[in-house]
C-alpha cells in the first residue's frame, strides 16, 4: 500500500513539472541569428532596426514580436509592417508612407491659401499618415465654421507621383455663408426681445449688414454673448440672472441659424449700505469713501461698482501700491432686495520699477517707445503715469495694439513693467479722388511714412489738383531732436488757387516754414516756427473791385510765431470727452514787404451724453493789426463753408457792394456748437447724423471806401447733417440755414465733402 502511495506521489511531481516547463516552451523559439529588412526605400535599416525590441542573439518571442510592430508603426513612417520568423532569420517587410510633394486647395476663394496652409500639420517634405490628414481635414472645417460657413465640406485627395510621393490635394466646397435668421428668448419678463437682441454682438441676417460678419454664426461670439446679457442684467440691478443654456439650430438647408437663449432673470436689487475698510498700513477707507460711486437706494449697478473698485485702485496706484488688491464683498439680503458692500482693500507694499521690457516691435526701435514712458526703472510705481504712457504710445499711432503688464520684479517691493506692441504699416501710399462744393472734382496723390526707418520721423510728399486748386506739399518731422522731447522739422508748399468766384482774382503761394515743438508740462505744448511766405495775386478779373485791382502783385511775408496748446481730450483723432485751448500769435515784419501782428485763440469742450452721443462747443477769435501800413489781402481773414456752415466761403465779412467781391477781413469771433448721434442704422454702417449752430462775424477792414459794406453784425446758422465713414473714405454732407444774414451774405445750403484712397 505504502509503495503505491510513493509511485503516485512520484508521478504527480513529475506532472507539475511538465505542467510548468510548457509556458516557457510555448513563449520561446529558436535563437535569432539575423535580420533582414525589406520594402524600405528611404529610411536606413539601422534605423528600423533600432526600433525593434527583438534583437540577433536573442530567442523569438511572440510578445516581443508584438511589442516591435507597435514600435515600428508608432513612427509613423510606415503604413503596413510585416515581422516573420523563417529558420533563423528575423524577415521584417515594411511599407513607407509617402513623402508629400506639395499641398493644394481646390475651391478656396474666401479663405487664402496660405492662411489654410499655416493651420495645418502637414507640410512639404513631411510624411504622409492618414491620421493627419483626418486631422487636417476637420481643421480645416473649424476654420470655415468660424468665417460663418458650416455648409463648407472639405475632401483630402491623394495624386500618386514617383518616388513614393504624394501631392495631397483638398478640395473644398465652401458653400453659403451660414447666416443666423431668428434670435430668440425664452423667461425674459423685465425687458424685450428686441431691447436684447441689441445687447448681444450677434444679429440677424439683413441685407444691409454686408459690411459686417456680426449676422454669420460663431461659437465664440456666442459666448461672448452671454456675458454681455450677464453684464447687461447686472447694470439693472438684476443680480442673479443667468443664462440657461444657449442653443444654436442649424436649419435643414444648412444656410441658417436659429439661436435660442433662455434666461433666469431674478429679482431687482438696490444698494443698501456701502463701506471702505482698508489693511494698508497709513492709509484710511474713510478718505477713501468719496470715491465710492455707488449710493444708498439707487438700483445695483454691477458697472458701478467695477467704477469704484477701479478709482480706488488708481488712486492707490498714485501713491505707489501698484498690486493693490481691491475685494467688493456683496451681502444679499433677499428679503428686502438690498445689496451690502464692503469695499475691501487688502494689503500691499509700495512699488518701485525695476525693469521695463519691450516686446513685439520688430521695425520700431526700442528707444522709441521707450521714450514714451513717463515711468523709469528705479522711480516709484505711479498708475496715472502708467495710464499717460500707455495712452502716449497709442497717439504714435505706429501700433495696432499696445498693452502694458505689470508682474512682481525679483522682491515684494519691485515690479516689472514689459510693453507688449503689435506693429502696424505707417507707409502710405495713397491715390485720392473726391467732391466737394468748394473745390468741385478733386484728386490727390501722396506718400507718407510715419515711422521712417523705425525712428519715429515722419515725411510725407503730397500733390493735390482740383479744378480750383493745384498744390504740392512736402513736409518732415524729427519727433526727438537731438535725443531730446523737441520735435523739430520742416513744411514747404505752393499753391495755386482760383478765388474768381470768391474775389475775381487767382493766388499762387509759396512757403517754407521751419519749426519746433517741446512739452511744457504732460498736457502743455508750445510750438515756435518761422515762415517765409510769397504771394502772387494775378489774373484779376476786369470788372474786379478795385480794392481787389489794387491788391495786383507780388508780396513777401517773413514772420516768426507760435502756437501754445493745452490739450486734455480723451483721444485726438475722436474726442468725447475732456477740452482744447490754443494760443497763436505770428509777427511779420523781419523783411519783407508785409508787418502785421496776427493772433487766434480756439477753445473746445467735449461732452460725452451717452455711449454715442458727443456734444461739442467751440469758440474762436482772431485779429490782425497793420504795423504802419494796411494788412494786404493774402493775410486777412475769411470765413464760411467749413469754417461757417450756411454760407458760402468768403460769404460774410466785408464786401464791395457795386462787385460783390469778398474783401477779407481783420478781426471775426465764431462760436458752434454739435451734437453727433446714431441715426438709428446698425453700427456697422459708420453713418451718424450731426446738429449744429453756428454764431460770428468778421468786419475790420482798414482799406476801405464808401461802397464797402463793413458791419460787425452777429450771423447765425443751424442745420444739420450726416456723416459716413463709407469704404471707400469720409462723406459728410451738410445742411445749413443761415437764420441771421445780411443782405450781401452769400449763403451755401448744402455742402458736400467727399473723398476716398485706394
Amino acid at each position: 500500500m505504502m509503495a503505491r502511495i510513493h509511485r503516485l506521489g512520484v508521478i504527480a511531481v513529475m506532472l507539475l513539472l511538465t505542467l510548468s516547463a510548457m509556458p516557457a516552451a510555448a513563449q520561446s523559439g529558436p535563437a535569432i541569428r539575423d535580420i533582414v529588412v525589406e520594402g524600405n526605400q528611404r529610411i536606413e535599416i539601422s534605423t528600423i532596426q533600432n526600433y525593434l525590441t527583438l534583437q540577433p542573439g536573442a530567442a523569438y518571442s511572440p510578445a516581443e514580436a508584438d511589442k516591435s510592430l507597435k514600435a515600428l508603426f508608432a513612427t509613423g513612417l510606415f503604413s503596413d509592417v510585416n515581422l516573420r520568423l523563417q529558420g533563423s532569420t528575423l524577415l521584417v517587410r515594411v511599407t513607407e508612407n509617402p513623402v508629400i510633394n506639395r499641398l493644394v486647395f481646390e475651391g478656396n476663394r474666401r479663405i487664402q491659401a496660405d492662411q489654410l496652409r499655416s493651420e495645418l500639420q502637414l507640410k512639404p517634405r513631411q510624411i504622409y499618415t492618414r491620421a493627419k490628414v483626418q486631422a487636417d481635414t476637420q481643421r480645416i472645417q473649424q476654420i470655415y465654421r468660424r468665417s460663418g460657413r458650416f455648409a463648407a465640406t472639405i475632401e483630402p485627395k491623394v495624386i500618386q507621383l514617383e518616388q513614393n510621393r504624394v501631392d495631397l490635394v483638398f478640395e473644398i466646397n465652401e458653400g453659403p455663408l451660414t447666416g443666423v435668421s431668428s434670435i430668440r428668448f425664452i423667461g425674459n419678463k423685465r425687458f424685450s426681445d428686441s431691447r436684447l437682441r441689441e445687447e448681444i454682438q450677434t444679429k440677424e441676417s439683413a441685407w444691409y449688414r454686408f459690411l459686417s460678419s456680426d449676422d454669420s454664426y460663431d461659437p465664440d461670439r456666442l459666448t461672448f454673448d452671454r456675458e454681455k446679457l450677464r453684464k447687461f442684467y447686472l447694470s439693472k440691478g438684476y443680480a442673479d440672472f443667468r443664462v440657461v443654456n444657449a442653443v444654436a439650430e442649424l436649419l435643414p438647408n444648412r444656410e441658417n441659424f436659429i439661436i435660442t437663449f433662455t434666461v433666469d432673470e431674478g429679482p431687482q436689487y438696490k444698494f443698501g449700505v456701502m463701506d471702505v475698510i482698508s489693511e494698508i498700513k497709513g492709509v484710511d477707507g474713510a478718505q477713501l469713501k468719496p470715491l465710492v460711486t455707488t449710493k444708498s437706494g439707487d438700483i445695483y449697478n454691477a458697472d458701478q461698482v467695477e467704477d469704484t473698485v477701479q478709482a480706488i485702485t488708481n488712486d492707490l496706484g498714485r501713491l505707489g501700491y501698484a498690486f493693490v488688491d481691491v475685494r467688493p464683498e456683496v451681502k444679499k439680503d433677499l428679503q428686502r432686495r438690498i445689496i451690502d458692500i464692503n469695499y475691501m482693500i487688502g494689503e500691499s507694499p509700495r512699488v518701485f520699477v525695476e525693469r521695463i521690457d519691450i516686446v513685439g516691435n520688430v521695425r520700431t526701435l526700442d528707444k522709441v517707445i521707450r521714450r514714451e514712458f513717463r515711468l523709469a526703472e528705479g522711480d516709484a510705481f505711479n498708475a496715472a503715469k502708467l495710464r499717460r504712457t500707455r495712452t502716449r504710445l497709442r497717439g504714435l499711432n505706429f501700433f495696432d495694439k499696445v498693452e502694458i503688464n505689470e508682474s512682481k520684479g525679483s522682491a515684494p517691493d519691485k515690479v516689472v513693467l514689459t510693453a507688449e506692441v503689435t506693429e502696424k504699416s505707417t507707409g502710405e501710399l495713397s491715390f485720392g479722388v473726391g467732391y466737394s462744393t468748394t473745390e468741385s472734382v478733386l484728386g490727390d496723390v501722396s506718400i507718407r511714412e510715419r515711422n521712417l526707418l523705425g525712428r519715429g520721423q515722419d515725411l510725407k510728399l503730397g500733390f493735390s489738383l482740383s479744378t480750383r486748386r493745384q498744390q504740392a506739399d512736402l513736409s518732415f518731422t524729427e519727433p526727438y531732436f537731438l535725443d531730446r522731447e523737441l520735435a523739430a522739422g520742416f513744411d514747404l508748399s505752393r499753391r495755386r488757387t482760383d478765388y474768381q468766384r470768391r474775389s475775381s482774382l487767382d493766388q499762387t503761394s509759396s512757403i517754407a516754414s521751419p519749426r519746433v515743438s517741446f512739452p511744457i508740462t504732460e498736457n502743455l505744448s508750445e510750438q515756435v516756427y518761422y515762415r517765409f511766405r510769397h504771394d502772387e495775386i494775378n489774373s484779376v478779373s476786369g470788372n474786379a473791385s478795385r480794392f481787389i485791382r489794387a491788391q495786383e502783385g507780388g508780396y513777401v511775408t517773413s514772420s516768426v510765431g507760435h502756437v501754445l496748446t493745452y490739450d486734455r481730450r480723451d483721444d485726438r483723432i475722436e474726442p468725447t470727452t475732456g477740452y482744447l485751448l490754443r494760443l497763436s500769435q505770428e509777427v511779420a515784419g523781419l523783411g519783407g514787404s508785409e508787418r502785421f501782428i496776427k493772433n487766434i485763440g480756439n477753445a473746445y469742450k467735449y461732452y460725452s451724453l451717452s455711449d454715442d452721443v458727443v456734444l461739442t462747443l467751440g469758440a474762436e477769435a482772431g485779429s490782425i493789426i497793420g504795423v504802419g501800413e494796411d494788412v494786404r489781402l493774402p493775410n486777412r481773414y475769411f470765413i464760411g463753408g467749413d469754417s461757417f456752415r450756411g454760407f458760402r466761403t468768403g460769404g460774410i465779412g466785408p464786401r464791395d457792394t457795386t462787385t460783390g467781391d469778398a474783401l477779407g477781413g481783420e478781426q471775426y469771433y465764431k462760436g458752434s456748437a454739435d451734437v453727433s448721434f446714431p441715426i438709428g442704422l446698425p453700427s456697422e454702417f459708420g453713418i451718424k447724423g450731426i446738429l449744429f449752430t453756428e454764431a460770428g462775424s468778421l468786419w475790420g477792414l482798414s482799406d476801405t471806401g464808401p461802397e464797402v459794406f463793413d458791419e460787425a453784425s452777429l450771423r447765425v446758422s443751424v442745420g444739420t447733417g450726416l456723416q459716413w465713414k463709407s469704404p471707400l473714405g469720409l462723406i459728410r454732407v451738410d445742411f445749413g440755414i443761415p437764420v441771421i444774414k445780411e443782405d450781401l451774405d452769400k449763403r451755401e445750403i448744402v455742402r458736400i465733402n467727399f473723398g476716398s484712397r485706394f
